[in-house]
């Protein structure tokens, strides 16, 4: 999905008689008294958007109580979920995270679905201010002819499975085929791509599921392909994710060096972050490889290819019709969005259209990795459906005061953790200018006291941190046998009788 931004919000677009305070301006660093009383302030989502918005809060206003509430048992979102077992660097975060809940004006309040066991408005009654964190639970539909077949996966769905999502530890999937199909181009793809192809033993050491390890030992997948409707200047991933692909042990790469043709002249003028990366694309599609290397590929075992100009337009049945056996292709080419475009075909300024050509690739697992989607958690929350995020100006929901949003839910599923904390830290910034200026509302607010006490009327035990370090301890005791940082707990009953529930 293409980043979508909602445009700037000024103070002086608020009515004069709501002005800030002379003198008062947006700063990372405003401080506020602690004479002041607890502002209580509730965050919705654990994951990256909603700990960093929690940390900013607490660190620039000494008086703030804030409870962070989250739907599944445990914290930490995509960062547990989300992030490739083998990018144990990136779950680094997760340290920070803790600091910020272990703080005594912060609270974890896991097993709590807000939308079903607590409405929005509750919480808008029981806090001074509530933020929405939570993310972009679903994925971007296909929407071609044949998407049921058994075979065809979300890789979002994929990625939960093997990184111990509770929800998605039945999804087993088939990897009996010899080639598996990717669609789309972003590092999601090739994060999947990278988990289907490294051979099972360099994985055993993280903290990937003993479940979907065993299924992957077992996998006949020889040959990803790697979809993308457009050409290698408009691909979405980074050269980071490309390096890996490339260096993976036992494989090779498959490029067509007719796709990069001319490319090396309209690259000139592209950002240096997607030169690098194309001329890395260039290189590997159209020079041959050294001594070494070329001994290492002749040896491989698996490749991936990377195929561009072509669009999904169905997904092929096998003779019985019970699963997928390939995938139909519309051949594509790209043309300018914009008339009068000076380089057809450069970056963003181009788009897919198809030519009439059609190409079936047989394969017997396709993987869907065209974006992720949010949805509505209340129907009290602004929603744009199209853009699938919270109508928002800097933050704020659009005219609900007290209500903020931060992360994908706020701008759209694009970005790395880093994008979510600049974002967050915005949102905060946004919030505590509206508290200072007096546009929350005044007076003490009970908190989670409240909320606690109708969970406890609609039978809901919520979470607690300190639970969380429990099954924490108990899945790096699983791990350490095995030489893992983890055994991730996969069945919530499971969870709940570890905590003597």
């Amino acid at each position: 999905m293409a980043q979508r931004c909602w445009r700037w919000w000024h103070w002086s677009a608020w009515p004069r008689t709501r002005q800030p305070p002379a003198g008062s301006t947006p700063s990372s660093r405003q401080q506020f008294s602690t004479q002041e009383q607890t502002t209580q302030i509730c965050v919705v989502g654990s994951g990256p958007a909603g700990f960093y918005t929690a940390q900013h809060l607490l660190k620039h206003h000494t008086r703030a109580r804030v409870d962070i509430y989250e739907k599944q048992f445990v914290p930490f979102g995509l960062v547990r979920f989300g992030v490739a077992p083998d990018h144990p660097e990136v779950k680094n975060v997760i340290n920070t995270f803790t600091q910020t809940a272990r703080s005594d004006r912060c609270a974890f309040h896991g097993n709590v679905v807000v939308g079903r066991d607590v409405t929005v408005p509750e919480l808008r009654e029981a806090y001074h201010a509530v933020v929405l964190s939570y993310g972009a639970e679903d994925n971007q539909a296909l929407e071609i002819p044949g998407e049921e077949l058994p075979g065809v996966f979300s890789a979002r769905a994929f990625v939960g499975w093997y990184n111990g999502l509770p929800e998605k530890r039945e999804l087993v999937p088939d990897l009996s085929c010899d080639t598996a199909v990717i669609l789309g181009q972003g590092n999601v793809a090739l994060d999947v791509a990278r988990i289907l192809l490294t051979p099972p033993e360099h994985l055993e050491k993280t903290d990937i599921t003993e479940a979907s390890l065993g299924v992957l030992r077992q996998s006949q997948v020889k040959t990803v392909w790697i979809v993308g409707r457009r050409g290698p200047l408009q691909v979405a991933f980074t050269i980071k994710e490309l390096r890996e692909m490339i260096q993976l042990p036992g494989t090779r790469p498959i490029l067509d060096p007719a796709d990069f043709l001319g490319l090396q002249d309209r690259i000139k003028e592209v950002p240096r972050p997607r030169k690098r990366l194309t001329e890395l694309l260039l290189r590997t599609a159209t020079e041959k490889p050294g001594v070494e290397e070329a001994a290492r590929q002749a040896l491989a075992s698996r490749a991936w290819g990377l195929r561009f100009f072509r669009s999904p337009q169905r997904v092929l049945p096998s003779p019985d019709g019970r699963r997928a056996a390939g995938i139909r292709l519309a051949i594509t080419r790209l043309e300018p969005r914009v008339a009068h475009t000076p380089q057809q075909g450069v970056g963003d300024a181009a788009r897919a259209v198809p030519t009439g050509d059609m190409e079936d690739l047989p394969c017997g697992l396709v993987l869907s990795s065209v974006g992720y989607k949010s949805h509505p958690i209340d129907p009290s929350v602004p929603f744009d459906p199209k853009l699938g995020v919270i109508p928002n100006m800097e933050g704020r929901v659009v005219d609900v005061p007290g209500l903020y949003c931060s992360g994908w839910v706020k701008r759209g599923p694009t970005g790395v953790i880093t994008t979510t904390m600049t974002d967050s830290f915005l949102t905060s910034q946004t919030l505590l200018q509206d508290l200072e200026a007096g546009l929350l509302p005044s007076g003490p607010r009970p908190g989670y006291s409240a909320i606690k006490a109708l969970l406890s009327s609609r039978g809901v035990r919520p979470i607690s941190f300190s639970d969380w370090e429990k099954l924490d301890a108990e899945e790096m005791s699983r791990g350490q046998g095995a030489g893992k940082p983890r055994e991730k707990l996969l069945d919530p009953q499971e969870m709940l009788r570890l905590l003597g529930r």
